[in-house]
This record gives C-alpha cells, sequence and structure tokens, in this order.
C-alpha cells in the first residue's frame, strides 16, 4: 500500500511541479519537496534538527526534500500562504494568521509533546533579579523574541495586558528575533524580564534562568501543505509522519526537534481557535506585532 502512495504521489506531484507558472524545468524541481521552517532558532540549529526528518521523508516519498528556513516569521508565512513551500512548519500565530490572510491550507499533522498536544510559554527572569511576579514589571526592562513569534511575544504580551501592565509600563521593551536571543539577553543583565517557550527555559535553567509566570495551554506547531497539494501527496506525508512514533529511528527524528516530543498526532483547525481569541484582544489594543 505504502509502495503504491508513493508512486500515485510521484505522477501527481511530477504534474504539479511541471504546471507551476515561472517553474525553472521539469528536470529540476519535479522531484524537489521544499519543507519550510520558521526561524525560531539559529539557522545552523534548525537545519541540525530538521535534516534528518527532511531525509526520511525522502525515503518515505521517494522524492528529495530540502530544508528551508525563512528569513524572518513574515517571509515565512507568506511563502506557505503562496504557495511556495511544499510542506510549511509553523508555529501557532504564525498558522491563525497565515489562515486569515492566505486561507486554510492542507493540514498534515502537530506535535505531541511529552504525551498532549498542546505546549505552554513561559516569562521568565535570571535568579536573583528581584522579579516575582508580572505585577513586578512594571519600570522594568522586557525582552520580546520575534513580533510575531507565539510564546515569545503574543501570548506573553497578552499576559502583561491582563494584569494590567503595557509595554509603556516598562523602562523599555526590545524584539531580540528568538526565544535564545531573548534567554542570553537576560543572563547577560541587558533585561531584567523576557518570554520563552518551555524548551528554551529548560536549556537555560542551569545557567541561572528561572520562570516566575506560565501561559495556558496552546495547541501545539503544526505541520501544512500547499493548497494544490495532490491528495496522495497529503496522504503520504500525513501517514509518514505519524508513523514516526513507531520506530526508533523515528523516535530519535522527533526528539530532535525539539526535546520531550513524543508524536506527530492529527490536527483540526478549530484548534487553535483560543488562541484566535487572544490575537484578537491583543489587535484590539492595537498591538503591532498582531497586524
Amino acid at each position: 500500500m505504502q509502495r503504491i502512495l508513493r508512486s500515485v504521489f510521484r505522477l501527481a506531484f511530477i504534474f504539479i511541479c511541471a504546471s507551476q507558472a515561472g517553474a525553472e524545468s521539469s528536470a529540476t524541481t519535479e522531484r524537489t519537496v521544499i519543507l519550510g521552517v520558521h526561524p525560531y532558532l539559529p539557522v545552523s540549529e534548525l537545519k541540525k534538527r530538521y535534516e534528518p526528518l527532511a531525509r526520511y521523508l525522502q525515503h518515505a516519498l521517494e522524492s528529495k526534500v530540502i530544508v528551508r528556513v525563512g528569513r524572518d516569521y513574515e517571509e515565512h508565512v507568506a511563502l506557505v500562504g503562496n504557495n511556495k513551500i511544499d510542506i510549511g512548519f509553523l508555529g501557532p500565530a504564525a498558522y491563525v494568521r497565515m489562515v486569515e490572510k492566505y486561507g486554510r491550507k492542507p493540514l498534515l499533522a502537530r506535535l505531541e509533546t511529552r504525551g498532549k498536544p498542546v505546549f505552554n510559554g513561559y516569562l521568565v527572569t535570571s535568579v536573583g533579579s528581584g522579579v516575582t511576579d508580572i505585577a513586578s514589571l512594571r519600570g522594568k526592562r522586557f525582552a520580546f523574541g520575534d513580533p510575531a513569534s507565539t510564546m515569545s511575544h503574543l501570548v506573553p504580551r497578552h499576559m502583561l495586558l491582563k494584569s494590567g501592565i503595557d509595554v509603556d509600563d516598562l523602562s523599555k521593551y526590545e524584539f531580540l528575533g528568538s526565544h535564545t536571543n531573548v534567554a542570553s539577553g537576560i543572563l547577560k543583565g541587558d533585561y531584567d524580564a523576557g518570554a520563552v517557550k518551555g524548551e528554551v527555559l529548560a536549556a537555560f535553567r542551569d545557567r541561572g534562568l528561572r520562570a516566575f509566570a506560565k501561559s495556558p495551554p496552546f495547541s501545539e506547531h503544526v505541520f501544512v501543505a500547499r493548497s494544490d497539494a495532490p491528495p496522495a501527496f497529503i496522504e503520504a506525508v500525513t501517514s509518514a509522519l505519524f508513523r514516526l512514533s513507531g520506530s526508533p529511528e523515528g523516535h530519535a527524528i522527533l526528539s530532535g526537534l525539539k526535546r520531550g516530543v513524543t508524536g506527530m498526532v492529527p490536527v483540526q483547525d478549530k484548534d487553535y481557535d483560543n488562541l484566535r481569541e487572544v490575537l484578537h484582544a491583543l489587535g484590539n489594543l492595537g498591538n503591532p506585532g498582531a497586524e
């Protein structure tokens, strides 16, 4: 059955590539699948994490698969939205914004972390900083990641606002581009606090990073396909992603993506409705990161 799926996929995908406007030539495009990842970590780190997955998909699909990391969140969302990426990996907020601007894409799978398809973000500071809760951020220096990041800006921004803290109440705030940069900036003493996801908190905890607030759970990161992807391609990729948790090789690939990832599981658009409510609230407040 898998061999039949791969054969049908190859024929359908070759047809799509050959009919794309502006395609170079079928000889160079017909067998290449682009796996696009948003730049939530340095490019070198993301390549290291996702190339094993690309090799796995290359074997499953019998087509070349390459990893492409967006220059920034905005570019990545535009590439996915405009069907320039065959398999797009998106953070929750980026997915919601992409759907709002470009419409829905075929959903493939979402991450499952420690048996759950949801994750949390954290407001963090350094040990001994004196920051104990959100209220104590007034007058402090705060570091966000990318303006479009779910857990390094949008959700934390909403957490601050719900506690009565606007960015104007901070002595300064800056966008540092990534979760890792936020953690490093706090530990260097450039900022009093910031926002990161759990994986980064765990990586920097031994160096003195600590959490003082935790977000509600939100649906995990998601894989989508291009709008014009053949059904056989969608089925083949989805099946391959779901099979990852069934082998030692697959477990190694999953854990390499992010600490604690245990599988790929089904996903529906409605899984992101609670995040849509957060982004809607931020938009009403004129948040520049929620356009």
